[in-house]
């Protein structure tokens, strides 16, 4: 089997022409069910893996995806890659409704989401300051912008805790913090794709301006829906584009994350937590 690209986004993503065996997989993990079955299938030699992030039929909110199952069930298929398609709000007035963003930083404004691995009596601490593999980011950045021209390469990521929209107060004040974008989903999945040992990258597709911008209308979901409607033949493409890109082994570093990061010593970790955690830590004890 090929090294596989994983797709974290819609629903709609992984009904893609030419796709071939393709086939449902119910991932169990030890933290519960992911968001649905993995839909896995070959295009062209590459072997994807799509995961509807809320679910089919968009059933779970934000403060409900199991993220670490998600991440966990990724990393258990196989996927060495992680690419998160994610509809966000634009804070800056050059980044327009239907631009794309391969954003570089993350900024987590979140409150009550489990965001780590490390937990129960086994402590890791990932470097996390450049959170993005800089070589999915660039496959992602060349391939998007292949398919979309009004497509930038870097920004900031501000995850809110949602499922409400922004307040007119905390969309200016976000936007003096000097966020690009602001989405409810991509935090902590990048953090545990880190912890995971997985390449993460995002691309953030705009479909509107928040509250901030006088001169547009608030934000509405029909709005939002119809311009994430328009654009899923966009993202196969890139989707499509990316696999195609994808390199051989070594390079980003994002495989030995965990190298230096398990600070607990191994004699004191429990049996039962290395049991949870080995398909991420085993090669380390």
């Amino acid at each position: 089997m090929s090294e596989i690209l994983g797709v974290i986004g819609g629903s709609g993503l992984y009904e893609m022409e030419g796709m071939q065996n393709v086939r449902n997989v119910k991932v169990r993990t030890p933290f519960g069910d992911p968001s649905d079955a993995l839909v896995l299938g070959e295009i062209g030699g590459r072997t994807l893996a799509f995961l509807p992030r809320h679910g089919r039929g968009h059933r779970i909110p934000p403060s409900q995806i199991n993220f670490r199952a998600n991440i966990y069930a990724m990393k258990k298929v196989g996927a060495r890659w992680v690419l998160s398609l994610s509809a966000v709000g634009s804070m800056r007035e050059g980044i327009r409704p239907g631009d794309i963003v391969v954003v570089d930083q993350f900024f987590d404004n979140t409150r009550f989401r489990p965001g780590t691995f490390f937990s129960d009596g086994i402590v890791g601490h990932i470097p996390f300051a450049d959170p993005v593999c800089p070589t999915l980011a660039d496959i992602a950045f060349t391939s998007a912008r292949k398919v979309v021209r009004r497509t930038h390469r870097g920004g900031t990521y501000l995850c809110m805790e949602g499922p409400a929209f922004s307040t007119r107060a905390e969309s200016r004040i976000y936007r003096k913090w000097g966020v690009d974008v602001i989405g409810m989903t991509n935090m902590p999945e990048a953090k545990l794709a880190r912890e995971a040992e997985i390449c993460y990258a995002t691309l953030a597709l705009a479909t509107d301006y928040d509250c901030w911008h006088e001169s547009s209308e608030d934000v509405s979901i029909g709005a939002i829906l119809a311009i994430i409607r328009r654009n899923v033949e966009n993202a196969k493409q890139i989707i499509r584009g990316v696999a195609k890109r994808l390199p051989g082994k070594g390079g980003c570093g994002c495989g030995e994350t965990l190298r230096h990061a398990i600070i607990t010593d191994p004699k004191k970790i429990r049996p039962a937590t290395k049991t949870r955690l080995s398909l991420l830590i085993g090669k380390y004890l």
